[in-house]
Parts: structure tokens; sequence; C-alpha cells
């Protein structure tokens, strides 16, 4: 790569805050490591409450969501205060350091519009696709009405905006090419591999079993397409009608959900055998997730999940965890041999297929160790790092 000091990235993100969102994290250190100056605007947080920060030489701003969206008008409400907030600070950032690129983090599809203000003035567009937005509203509220349509225009527009599209998976890929009328050399994809420098193995904790023989462990978000009660439902069959009263969940995570999930285990009897731990700092992850027998992917099977590639697969592999999910085309291509796969939206053979691990440990050893060699030698952060690279080379070249 040639004179990248003069090379000036802005990426927005609006649904997590930075450092939190660790693929986001990941692609600005890369582009820093390779010699950009990176600026992120992001929202604030648990944990990440300030509105200005430097971390590792990366310029963070960070502006106040106060609405947590449960609703489409909820959700409406929400994007329109944050592309407010995300135009006004490009702002800032354009007067105090500059950028050429603004790099467009979704969800949701409405970035596009500060990258077509700024394409005006010669600004290049990158569209980093993380989410299917259609999808993803049709999984949560089950009907394709106005807001849907919205969604499928909002994504088309993206695409239009984009110079170039960076795609988490070939499913996505083939969307950016498909619906979104790109062009294949102009789309790139980036997979969100886990970085081993951050996910340890370390020593298990056994209090954290609660003086139970077994651990079942779950990291991410609370939300509805995740399936949170299809796991909950599973561990009450495990519990009550498989009589395993020697198993214990962890589940790690916040979100929208959360208060929900909690009320719905109390609900199922689950009170003692369940621990919602909410976001914990990365320490208390590892530790749940080390400490683990079992980690389970719940996602709902849906359309969207279906092509969506989701942290928590491979971060399960990067520790060396055997994995039971529900059988998702990317998850499958992800973890391979490391997982069990049950049948769609089918807690009693996701129950099933828990005990079935738990109670053969040469099984878990096996498929532990196989999805961290395939960490180790395919999926881990380092060997997609050179692909973000050739993209952005790639925008720089357009004219």
């Amino acid at each position: 790569m040639s004179d990248t000091k003069s090379r000036r990235v802005l990426i927005i993100v609006e649904n997590l805050p930075v450092p939190f969102d660790r693929r986001v994290w990941q692609e600005a250190n890369t582009l820093r490591e390779a010699g950009y100056e990176v600026s992120i605007i992001c929202p604030v947080g648990k944990g990440f409450e300030k509105s200005r920060e430097v971390i590792n030489d990366i310029h963070i701003y960070r502006h106040p969501l106060p609405v947590e969206a449960s609703g489409a008008v909820g959700y409406v409400l929400e994007y329109s205060m944050a592309l407010f907030w995300e135009f006004v600070l490009s702002i800032r950032v354009l007067l105090a350091r500059g950028f050429d690129v603004i790099h467009a983090c979704n969800p949701p599809d409405t970035i596009f519009l500060i990258g077509r203000f700024f394409k005006l003035f010669g600004k290049k567009f990158i569209f980093d696709h993380h989410d299917i937005n259609p999808e993803l509203y049709e999984a949560k509220f089950n009907r394709r009405d106005f807001f849907y349509r919205l969604l499928c225009l909002l994504e088309r527009w993206t695409f239009r905006t984009a110079d170039i599209s960076i795609a988490t998976n070939e499913s996505y890929q083939k969307i950016a090419i498909e619906r979104g009328g790109m062009s294949p050399g102009h789309v790139f994809v980036v997979r969100s591999g886990p970085d081993l420098r951050r996910l340890k193995i370390v020593p298990p904790v056994d209090a954290l079993k609660k003086g139970r023989k077994y651990l079942v462990g779950y990291v991410g978000t609370m939300g509805k397409q995740e399936g949170i009660d299809y796991l909950l439902r599973a561990a009450h069959l495990i519990v009550n009608d498989m009589n395993r009263t020697d198993v214990h969940f962890g589940i790690v995570g916040g979100g929208p959900a959360l208060e929900e999930m909690k009320t719905y285990a109390t609900t199922l009897g689950l009170g003692d055998y369940v621990t919602f731990t909410g976001r914990v700092p990365d320490q208390e992850m590892l530790e749940m997730l080390n400490t683990a027998d079992v980690c389970v992917n719940s996602d709902v099977g849906n359309v969207m999940n279906d092509k969506s590639t989701m942290n928590k697969i491979m971060e399960y592999m990067a520790l060396g965890k055997p994995i039971v999910q529900f059988d998702l085309t990317e998850g499958r291509f992800s973890a391979q041999e490391a997982s069990l796969y049950a049948e769609w939206n089918n807690e009693l053979d996701l129950a099933r297929k828990i005990v079935q691990l738990l109670d053969d440990p040469e099984a878990r050893a096996k498929m532990g160790a196989f999805g961290r060699k395939r960490v180790e030698s395919e999926l881990e952060w380092k060997f997609e790092a050179p692909r973000l690279l050739r993209a952005y080379d790639a925008v720089f070249a357009r004219r």
C-alpha cells in the first residue's frame, strides 16, 4: 500500500458503542496499523459514556441515544436522532481532523444520506453490510408492510451510493450484487474473524457452575431474533422432563429483551438454574465461556439468521468449545464439525443435542479442538485484515 498516511477515514456505526463493537474496532485498528488516520462516530453505551475519547490513536466521537427502540415507530425515532447527531459530528470531524472516506456500518440503512452529502465534496463512501435489514425487520415483527418496503428502498439507495461494499459473508455478497445492483468487482467479503489476542483461553471458574456438574454457556445480544426463549425452553426440558438437575446455564449479554427473558426464566421455574450476567467486561465473559462445557447459539431459524454470520459461533470456536445451534446455512459454514445442528426452532431437539454433548466428553474434546484449529488456520481476524485493506485500496483507486 502506498501513501496511506494521507488517507483519512471516518467510520460511522449506530447500533453499538466502540470499542464494544468488536468488528468495527478490529477494522479501525487494522486501518490505523496500516497508516490510516481513523475517526469513529458511534452512540454512547454502558461503560462507554465519554463523548470524546482517543484509544490507540483512534479518535472516537460518541453521541447520545436516549431512545432504545422496541417497535417500528420507536426505530424511526431512534434512527432519526442518530442520523442528526452523526451529521453534526461528521462536520466536527471534518473541521478537526478531516476525512477522505466515510465507512458506514449498518444497521440502519440511513447513513448513506450523510455519504451522499459528502460525496458532493469528493469524499468516498464505503458500505459495511453488517445486517440485512429487511429480513431483520421481518424476523422481529413477522410482517412485510410499509416499513419493510421502506427498508428495501433504503437498502437499494445505500448500495447505489456506495463506491464499494464490504460483505460479511458470501450470502451478503450475493445480496449486494443481485439486490443492490453492485458490480461484483466492487463487493469485498471481509468476515468477522475473532481476535485471539482478546479471546484467551483461561482457567475455568467452578463457582460459575453453582455447585452443578455442567455449565451451558451463551453470549450475545438479548433480542427477539436471538432465540433466548428457545434456549430457556430447552433448559426447562433438560431440567424437568429429562431430570438433569446437574446442569446450569450461564447467559452473557444485554439488550432490549433481557428483563423479559429474566421474567420468562422465572415463569419456567428456572430461577436457580440460569445466571443472567447482563453486559459485562471481557474478563467476566471469558470466565463464563471458558467454564462452559457446551456453548449454544439459539438464533431463530429464519431468512435473516440463515444468511448471517454470528460472531458468537467463532468466539466459541476460538475458545475450543463444542457448540449446539439450529441448522443455519452460515452457522454451519462457520462451525462445520465443531457443532451439532438442531432442527429449526425445535427446542426439544436443541435440548437433546445439548444433553448428547454433555454426556460425551470425547466428542466435546474433539469438536472443541476442531473449532480452535479452524479459527487458528482459517477464520482468525489476521486472515481477514488483508481483505479489508484491499477493499480500501480499491476505493482509493476509483476516480
